[in-house]
Order: C-alpha cells, then sequence, then structure tokens
C-alpha cells in the first residue's frame, strides 16, 4: 500500500465505459492519479479522450479476467458489460469477467492491502417478489435463464467480496446499482433510456416490451457517481451491500411517452413480446444510503433526460467522434 503522499494512484476497472468515465473524470478532479484499466469491449476511447493527455492519468487495455500487476492505494472494480445486448452476446465470458475479474481484482486488494469497491447490481434481486426491493432481500433469480450470466456471475461476486472480507479482513464496499442513465451511454447497448432516446432522435418507432407497464426507476448518473464517492469513503466497517439508485417509479410506457415529448419526435409506439425473465418492477429502497450516507438523489428525471437527449444529438451528428 503505498500511502507516501495525499494524492491516490487508484485502479479503475472498466474505466472506459460509461459509469466507469464518469468515475474517472471525478477522480481525476479531486486530485488523485487514475489508471483506467478496459478491454473496450463495451467501454469506448471516446469517453475518455478528454483525459488521454493528463499527466494523471493512464489508460491501460487490459481484460480482468487476466491477473494484473500494479500498485495503486485503492480499486474500484466496474468491469463487466452491463446491458442485455452486450452480455448476452457472449454469456461465457461475461461469468467470467465477473468471477474471474472479483478473484483477480481481490487478489490484487489483498496483496496491496488496499481498499476495494465491487460495482454490484439490482440484478441480484433477479424478479423481486418483495417491492420495493430492501438490501435484506436475498432476490428471485433463475441460474439457468439468458439473463443469469450476469445475474449469478455478480451474485457469485458479492459472496467472494464477503468471503474476502471475512477470511482475509480486506476492506470492501459494495454497491448494488439499480437503472442509471446520462451522457456516454453506449448507443447500442440496448437499454431502455438510450433505446427510446435514438429511436426518438431518428423518428423510428419506439420498441416496447409487453404492455410497457413493467416500472423501472432512474438515476442520473451524476447522482449515482455521487454516492460512490460517498460510500468509498464511508468507515471500513460499513462495507455494503447498499443499494444507489432513484427511487421515482415509472412504467416503461411513461418513459417512453417523456422521451417523445421532450424530443419533439413523430416516432409512434411499437409493441413487442416479454423477453424471458424481464423483471416486471424494479425499485431500489435507499434508507440505508439516506441514513449512511446522507445521500439521495436531485436530478430529476426530465432534467436527467434532456441532459442525456443533448449528448445523443451531438453523437448522432457525428459532432462526438
Amino acid at each position: 500500500m503505498r500511502h507516501y503522499e495525499s494524492t491516490k494512484r487508484v485502479l479503475v476497472t472498466g474505466g472506459a465505459g460509461f459509469l466507469g468515465s464518469h468515475l474517472c473524470d471525478r477522480l481525476i478532479a479531486a486530485g488523485h492519479e487514475v489508471v483506467c484499466a478496459d478491454n473496450l469491449f463495451t467501454g469506448s476511447k471516446r469517453n475518455i479522450t478528454h483525459l488521454l493527455g493528463h499527466p494523471r492519468f493512464e489508460f491501460l487495455r487490459h481484460d480482468v479476467t487476466m491477473p494484473l500487476y500494479i500498485e495503486a492505494d485503492e480499486i474500484w472494480n466496474l468491469a463487466c458489460p452491463a446491458s442485455p445486448v452486450h452480455y448476452q452476446h457472449d454469456p461465457v465470458q461475461t461469468t467470467k469477467t465477473s468471477v474471474h475479474g472479483a478473484i483477480n481484482m481481490l487478489g490484487l486488494a489483498k496483496r496491496l492491502k488496499c481498499r476495494i469497491f465491487q460495482a454490484s447490481t439490482s440484478e441480484v434481486y433477479g424478479d423481486p417478489k418483495i417491492h420495493p426491493q430492501p438490501e435484506s432481500y436475498v432476490g428471485h433469480v433463475n441460474p439457468i435463464g439468458p439473463r443469469s450470466c450476469y445475474d449469478e456471475g455478480k451474485r457469485c461476486a458479492e459472496t467472494l467480496f464477503f468471503d474476502y472480507h471475512r477470511q482475509h479482513g480486506l476492506e470492501i464496499k459494495v454497491v448494488r446499482i439499480f437503472n442509471t442513465y446520462g451522457p456516454r451511454m453506449h448507443p447500442n447497448d440496448g437499454r431502455v433510456v438510450s433505446n427510446f432516446i435514438v429511436q426518438a432522435l431518428r423518428g423510428e418507432d419506439i420498441t416496447i416490451y409487453g404492455e410497457g407497464q413493467q416500472t423501472r426507476s432512474f438515476c442520473y448518473v451524476d447522482d449515482l457517481i455521487n454516492g460512490f464517492l460517498k460510500f468509498m469513503a464511508s468507515p471500513a466497517e460499513f462495507v455494503g451491500p447498499m443499494n444507489l439508485g432513484n427511487p421515482g417509479e415509472f412504467t416503461i410506457r411513461e418513459l417512453a411517452e417523456k422521451v417523445i415529448a421532450l424530443t419533439g419526435s413523430s416516432s409512434k409506439l411499437a409493441f413487442k413480446p416479454l423477453p424471458a425473465d424481464d423483471p416486471t418492477q424494479r425499485q431500489p429502497d435507499i434508507r440505508l444510503a439516506r441514513e449512511r450516507l446522507d445521500w439521495a438523489p436531485t436530478v430529476n428525471l426530465d432534467e436527467g433526460l434532456r441532459h442525456t437527449i443533448a449528448y445523443f444529438e451531438q453523437l448522432l451528428a457525428g459532432r462526438i467522434e
């Protein structure tokens, strides 16, 4: 463990991804050195182009399923495809990324005696039978379905983190991320916010699965990263798991109608059958984050969508390389 100066050397795996790149921005702004490790399967250099020349930023093309030998004061493990389109493309590799990646990063943290953060997911709750979902809920997950590579991979990663904590005294922070959106989302990731915005801006039909009555909560990326930083800086004994997300609940149809209104699009709604194991409800219980971190989202859905739409307008117009 270095700690020979006030500036930390921070490793962010998945640092060129949607969430990872925003985290890198905030860590650089706070004065830290950042090593961004990413294999660029779903991440993009486009997300970190503005950081590549920065003296305190280093990009390392690396897959976390392989060991990494590096010095760092702190590790943030965000590496894993997070949208169904991407994680179902190579489900075996998705499971390896969650499980082998966790083993490799935990082994590194153990050697360095440093704190490590795990980006887990609300998908560990599966199709929940409790609503909203508190951290104490153990979930309702299909272990052999098409989404299992991600759901069960992340559940296994949580197991590994807590076993390293109990067995080796490792300082861990495990957060369960609920639907998050904002600039730098991948335009073809299949997630509902990016799908709807891209379809609306192109004047295409907006695809809704089922009748659009399934609900989701949508957290703007800046709010989520604020929660990350507060959690990582909290006392060592507070390890999680902890939900981070926006408890405001909207139906998928309501989201589609908001996107059409905010883009001024002429798009129509097109209904298709629900995919397998698609959760009918997803809403975080964030009482723990409120009590322990004094954290709650501040960006409402309309405001966040405006920022996100502006980004996609630039991207689709070719003004973002």
